[in-house]
């Protein structure tokens, strides 16, 4: 791969104009793109106009930039976080109308959360987060669900970079974050009071794999009243397993040779007379336009 004077790709060049626009800021100008990437003027120009010649920006009337559409259309084609939105998002619903406040959906990303749905009622309790939107680990209850059931190296790639509260409540020390990420493995939900907000409640569970590995978290953020949470964390685990053997109907094998269902997620939700059609498609037997 081509590599510039500096020793960095081409690749990520593209990728740092990309990265730096997300659910806070959707639109972006040149000078600030080449601001908040590190890149010169004349860099930053060249590769904003690169990603828009192939649909991976766009550029708006006012010359400022958004990301394409294209970007959803790969989005879209992938298993991972599609698929996951479709399983989960009834036992989200599920559990939105049980708690009246905030509900969602958290996957790991590097050191962050990224939360990929959430669903929120209008007199709901403070909340930080917006779908497409990171928050780092440590400062959440999504995180810590995440880190306690994941590979260890996660948490130590946490650690080394430091542990940032955002309010006085939040983890101030690694020997603080191991402690918590301890005690949410034993218990097996996670709760934070006034990570975000003094006003807001974390509270949220692991969606596993059949390794007891968790490839999600399912969490609500409700008033910090002191109140007990057993009740959220019962709704949130019955949902947790029903995501969880969605997923497994997605993806683990289902015919007579023990082949995976490929494309299973992609048509999730999808009628049945729609997937005899895209099967008549496949074969290459669909009736044509009349």
């Amino acid at each position: 791969m081509a590599r510039g004077s500096r020793g960095e790709s081409a690749l990520r060049k593209h990728l740092r104009v990309m990265d730096v626009f997300d659910a806070r800021h959707p639109f972006r100008t040149l000078t600030e793109i080449s601001r908040a990437s590190g890149l010169s003027p004349s860099t930053a120009h060249r590769v904003a106009a690169e990603l828009t010649a192939e649909g991976l920006l766009e550029r708006m009337p006012d010359r400022s930039y958004r990301l394409g559409v294209r970007l959803w259309e790969y989005a879209s084609r992938t298993p991972g976080a599609l698929g996951l939105r479709e399983a989960a998002r009834p036992w989200l619903n599920a559990v939105h109308e049980r708690v009246r406040q905030h509900a969602q959906i958290g996957v790991l990303s590097g050191r962050d959360v990224l939360f990929i749905e959430r669903m929120s009622a209008r007199g709901a309790v403070i909340n930080a987060t917006l779908i497409g939107d990171r928050m780092p680990v440590a400062a959440s209850s999504s995180g810590l669900v995440l880190l306690a059931f994941s590979d260890p190296s996660v948490l130590e790639s946490v650690i080394s970079k430091g542990v940032r509260p955002l309010t006085p409540a939040g983890i101030r020390t690694s020997e603080e974050l191991r402690e918590r990420v301890r005690r949410v493995r034993a218990d097996g939900f996670a709760v934070t009071e006034g990570f975000i907000h003094p006003d807001s409640r974390g509270i949220a569970v692991p969606v596993k794999g059949p390794r007891g590995v968790a490839f999600a978290s399912m969490s609500v953020v409700v008033p910090n009243d002191y109140s007990t949470v057993l009740p959220y964390v019962e709704i949130l685990q019955w949902a947790a397993v029903r995501t969880a053997r969605a997923m497994e109907d997605m993806y683990l094998p289902h015919d007579e040779a023990g082949e995976a269902g490929r494309g299973a997620a992609l048509y999730a939700g999808v009628s049945d007379k729609s997937l005899e059609y895209f099967a008549q498609l496949e074969r290459g037997r669909a009736p044509r336009d009349r």
